[in-house]
């Protein structure tokens, strides 16, 4: 068996073989504890680890669902070691680590480490699947700079470069820069920024109803309001909250294919571990949403 196959000890929610074994997990998990691109404040390379970590203390029945979403199969992989060439090595390497997980058919959730690893899993389920993706993202920057301090796969560009693959739909926006406004426009780009969500009622309606049949999900924790989730490389006032964040989520599982998923710029601070303990049940939710029994819906 390859390698980059065989699932760790202690990976996420803690759970034993046979739950843990990659032939048998539906569900895998890949960590890349990379940061390099970070602009403001690094420290997301330690977030995979430490959601792991945290996943250890949740409990695997879930409140909402009624089940324990552990019961599929959860595999952790070991994580994708940084490429310091620069990101787009980095996103190479991901998608050849991505690439036979996908083949075998598991649902891949991607944690990290920067945005820019998104680019990387996703490259690799477009290699993978024939129909078209729509991607969500989740996040409260447009990340739609064609170049920033000098890479064309900073973190701050990650949509501009899964435009240039795919379609995209963005919620939870609250901080772009001019020229990404004009772009959007340009584009005609659909934006579900904060002061659009919390002044429409049935925004969840209309996120959903502009996605397409099969989806893509990428989760920048800095979407959340840093009153739920501080620990990011980006704090921004103002964002979704853990209820608001997870009730979109249910109402996409519910109409759309998700293909894949990752969740990204988690940076645990010294002290708490709020952050890295709501990215964990975010993972599990996720899971949960996905493979939830027909019983149950």
């Amino acid at each position: 068996m390859d390698a980059n196959l065989i699932s760790v000890e202690k990976g996420f929610a803690d759970l034993e073989d046979p739950a843990s074994n990659y032939a048998n997990a539906r569900v895998v998990i890949l960590p890349v504890p990379y940061d390099a691109t970070a602009c403001y404040l690094a420290g997301t390379r330690e977030g995979p680890q430490a959601i792991i970590t945290a996943s250890h203390n949740m409990e695997l029945f879930d409140e909402e669902l009624l089940w324990s979403p552990s019961e599929v199969g959860i595999a952790t992989l070991k994580a994708v070691e940084p490429d310091m060439r620069g990101p787009e090595w980095m996103v190479t390497a991901i998608k050849e680590r991505a690439q036979p997980v996908i083949r075998d058919g598991k649902f891949l959730i991607t944690i990290g480490g920067e945005h820019t690893i998104s680019l990387g899993s996703l490259d690799a389920q477009l290699e993978h699947q024939a129909e078209e993706i729509c991607v969500l993202q989740i996040d409260a920057h447009a990340d739609l700079r064609d170049s920033y301090q000098g890479s064309q796969y900073s973190h701050a560009c990650v949509m501009r470069r899964v435009l240039e693959k795919c379609p995209a739909i963005q919620v939870g926006l609250r901080s772009f820069s001019g020229p990404e406004y004009d772009f959007a426009q340009s584009k005609g780009l659909r934006l579900f920024g904060m002061d659009y969500i919390r002044s429409t009622p049935d925004w969840i309606n209309q996120v959903t109803g502009a996605l397409g049949p099969r989806v893509y999900l990428t989760i920048d924790l800095d979407g959340l309001d840093p009153s739920d989730c501080p620990g990011v490389g980006t704090p921004e006032p103002g964002g979704l909250h853990y209820r608001e964040l997870t009730g979109l989520l249910k109402a996409v599982f519910a109409k759309c294919q998700v293909i894949g998923a990752d969740v990204v710029e988690c940076r645990p601070l010294s002290g708490q571990t709020i952050s890295e303990y709501l990215a964990a049940r975010l993972i599990y939710k996720l899971i949960g949403y996905r493979f939830q029994p027909a019983k149950n819906t």
